[in-house]
């Protein structure tokens, strides 16, 4: 080879080695393998492939070495005319009888309305706040735009869907109604706009299915790990293990917050946007961090 070509086809060669050690080298899950000498079908010794991963062999049948899953009854799923039901291991924040798992943001009574089985705000009304608290967290929340139709961009239908009282998906009539694409529905406000545009029209239900990881912050109040987001909206993906890349408050209209360390849980929040939108089906499932 001429020395002249040598030295950089060693430096490319060593780059893509550092690159595959990089991409192969995790440190979770611990996974070990090995052989044991076993008889096959045939009564002959051989050897046998066995794997554990965190220490636990791949399909284990012991159950005091892996436990079986927990058993729940899932939920039922909501039509045009009648809400579904949630999963039995979830906390029903709201099922359509009462008001009694929410305040406003001061703790108060809030001044929502409660009517024919659903919530929406009033004039002036402010956030409606969720007295339990949530980290990580499975959500699924039902909401309908007004189906009379006034005011466009983000006046029109707009609310949100805040975790934590902190980290938004923007709820907005998004059908034929242009914005922002990081302030429509689907959005996670100011940060990531949605996939898709999976918006049905104004007076229809729809829903979010969102799967929610929380920051973790360090005791000096660093993001060690950020928050990250899945959204199904109306059975459509349109947030895909989103990382937030900080915080979702308005800044004005072209700024948007920074993470600030908060505790491990918060609650959820609805937002009063000046639009009397509908909700109705709200639950959730705590989950691991």
């Amino acid at each position: 080879m001429n020395p002249k070509l040598l030295v950089p086809a060693l430096c490319t060669a060593f780059l893509l080695g550092l690159a595959f050690s990089a991409a192969a080298d995790f440190d979770t899950p611990v996974i070990k393998e090995w052989k044991v000498k076993e008889k096959n079908d045939k009564g002959k010794m051989e050897d046998a492939d066995y794997m554990s991963i965190d220490g636990i062999l791949v399909h284990e049948e012991d159950p005091a070495l892996q436990p079986q899953p927990t058993v729940i009854t899932p939920g039922t799923a909501s039509t045009a005319e009648k809400p579904g039901t949630a999963p039995s291991d979830a906390v029903v924040l709201f099922d359509g009888k009462d008001l009694s798992n929410w305040t406003d943001t001061d703790g108060k009574e809030t001044k929502w309305i409660f009517k024919d089985g659903v919530m929406s705000p009033t004039k002036s009304s402010g956030m409606i706040r969720s007295k339990q608290e949530f980290g990580s967290c499975q959500l699924h929340v039902e909401w309908a735009e007004p189906s009379k139709v006034e005011g466009d961009g983000q006046g029109r239908g707009n609310s949100g869907v805040f975790l934590m009282g902190k980290y938004e998906v923007q709820v907005l009539d998004s059908y034929d109604n242009k914005t922002y694409p990081d302030g429509q529905c689907g959005a996670l406000y100011g940060r990531k706009k949605p996939l898709v545009n999976a918006c049905r029209k104004p007076g229809e239900w729809q829903t979010y299915d969102i799967v929610f990881h929380r920051p973790v912050f360090d005791k000096d109040g660093n993001v060690t790990k950020r928050a990250t987001f899945t959204v199904i909206q109306n059975g459509v993906l349109v947030q895909d293990h989103t990382e937030l890349s900080g915080g979702c408050g308005w800044k004005g209209h072209h700024a948007i917050s920074h993470y600030e360390a908060h505790g491990d849980k918060g609650p959820l929040e609805l937002q009063d946007h000046g639009n009397p939108v509908i909700f109705r089906n709200v639950w959730v499932r705590e989950l691991a961090d």
